[in-house]
């Protein structure tokens, strides 16, 4: 497949509990052979479920540094464990690490106003798993409405049909509410997504690295879309919702590289001597 092919949805590093993998640890050697099986050309990594984000996300910052070609960063809040403190740790994601999102999960906290205000200011997409709370949905798409919010496994990894059926209809009739197909189980409820609210509203997402890509990719390829609509799902959404924040980042680092270029270089009179 020559389409680029982007993982919207990975976890990695290490957590600081022990109550599953999901707080534990997220290695990623199986999980790059995966996608090397089955042809994901690139990521979007976040830390696993963490009491202390500031910690996790440099830690996966340190990872994304390592091959800046192959992945991309989200930055982890707490709205409770965080609070006062969102804006600086997103301006340091941004500015420092470079990370184009925002993870948040409804496990730690509910998001807060001051979650959404820094996405706001950074012009960064906010992937927000619900955990089945569908009716956050309808406050989120019309409190922010210039906030695009990612909403993952059609708002719940639990596979509740009921649930999934009423997140379709934020779907459809928000334009700032997208989804992504990591977890999903149930295809006929993904297909239907897929054809009321369109392809521009899915993302490609694995749920890594304990969710195989390539399983999870099948669920997009089997929807017999056009080569045009699979594009935006594979990576075309993902692009397009970050692209604010990371023409913003190069914008800056092209600017840091003129700077310090202006102070290494002498004076041209002191040049001439």
């Amino acid at each position: 497949m020559s389409t680029l092919i982007i993982d919207s949805h990975c976890h990695a590093g290490k957590g600081d509990g022990l109550s599953g993998p999901w707080d534990t640890n997220a290695p990623l050697k199986d999980y790059l052979q995966w996608c090397n099986d089955a042809g994901v050309h690139r990521t979007v990594l976040f830390a696993a479920l963490h009491a202390d984000y500031a910690r996790a996300n440099f830690e996966v910052a340190n990872i994304v540094r390592s091959d800046p070609g192959r992945f991309y960063g989200y930055a982890f809040l707490d709205a409770e464990r965080d609070k006062g403190r969102i804006h600086s740790m997103v301006r340091t994601a941004v500015e420092e690490y470079h990370f184009c999102g925002i993870k948040v999960h409804r496990h730690d906290a509910p998001i807060s106003r001051e979650i959404c205000a820094a996405a706001r200011q950074f012009r960064l997409p906010v992937l927000y798993d619900v955990t089945g709370e569908i009716a956050t949905v309808e406050l989120l798409a019309t409190e922010y409405p210039d906030i695009n919010f990612i909403i993952p496994h059609l708002g719940t990894f639990s596979d509740n049909w009921s649930w999934q059926l009423s997140f379709i209809d934020h779907l459809v009739r928000h334009p700032n509410i997208y989804t992504d197909s990591s977890g999903v189980k149930r295809f006929d409820l993904f297909k239907m997504a897929y054809e009321r609210a369109g392809a521009h509203k899915i993302l490609f997402g694995s749920d890594g690295p304990w969710l195989h890509p390539g399983v999870e990719l099948a669920k997009i390829l089997y929807l017999k879309a056009s080569p045009e609509e699979e594009a935006l799902m594979l990576s075309g959404n993902f692009l397009r919702l970050t692209r604010q924040a990371r023409s913003h980042q190069r914008q800056r680092q092209n600017q840091y590289h003129l700077h310090n270029q202006h102070l290494t270089k002498p004076p041209l009179a002191t040049a001439r001597l």
